[in-house]
């Protein structure tokens, strides 16, 4: 398997790349490869390519571009609106695994109870970054900054919105859901599902979502902390 790169931009009419500091210092003192070795490159955006050392300096290596494949997305456009989490290594934790499991976007919630309300959307971006390196993706997921409960009550881009949530008085799934709680949908559909943050969406926001046509669904029997059920709701809905 070819060492695996990410860049934020690519011209498809480039011939030659001069790599990022970063970038060609981990090609040639830490993988020490040589002119002549080949990687692969992504710009996150389904763009794969094979490229050809040319020169290894250690902050601007020069690759050729042999191969550019364009991967398509998947099919499944899966959005998960969660609640960022006071303890922000459980959030970025989330991220990582939404990433690995390929979620189109994330957006982070801003609901009544969110207690985290400034997000380092730089950290946040490398992390995202790392997490598709690691799985040899080609499609990064869209990252949006911090966006109001409402906000994502109004967007209806989706074929299916969906919210999650444990209130004692929570109205059943749809009875279109599967043994999951979440709804069968075609593989080509669009979804949203909105995670509330750690005490949980507030009655005022679930009764909003619901006049605004958010269907009810389980993600089990068990009480899940915020990221676990950011975390099984990626799984179903890109997976399952």
């Amino acid at each position: 398997m070819l060492p695996y790169f990410y860049i934020p931009a690519f011209d498809k009419e480039q011939a030659e790349i001069i790599l990022s500091e970063d970038n060609s210092r981990h090609i040639v003192q830490v993988l020490r490869m040589q002119p002549g070795e080949t990687l692969q490159l992504t710009d996150g955006k389904g763009a794969l390519l094979t490229a050809l050392i040319l020169e290894d300096h250690k902050k601007k290596c020069r690759v050729k571009i042999q191969a550019n494949i364009a991967v398509s997305p998947n099919k499944k456009n899966v959005v998960i609106a969660i609640s960022p989490l006071k303890n922000a290594s459980r959030f970025e934790w989330f991220l990582e695994k939404a990433t690995e499991i390929g979620v189109s976007e994330i957006i982070p919630l801003q609901s009544e109870r969110t207690e985290r309300q400034h997000l380092r959307h730089d950290r946040l971006h490398n992390i995202l970054v790392s997490a598709l390196l690691q799985s040899q993706q080609t499609w990064l997921p869209v990252l949006h900054p911090l966006t109001p409960f409402s906000t994502v009550l109004d967007d209806t881009r989706y074929d299916r919105r969906l919210i999650a949530y444990c209130l004692e008085d929570a109205s059943p799934p749809s009875r279109a859901a599967g043994p999951s709680g979440l709804p069968h949908a075609n593989p080509d559909t669009s979804s949203l599902i909105l995670i509330g943050p750690e005490g949980d969406f507030s009655a005022e926001e679930v009764a909003s979502a619901l006049k605004n046509g958010f269907i009810p669904v389980t993600l089990g029997e068990n009480r899940l902390r915020t990221e676990t059920a950011g975390v099984v709701a990626a799984t179903l809905l890109c997976i399952g």
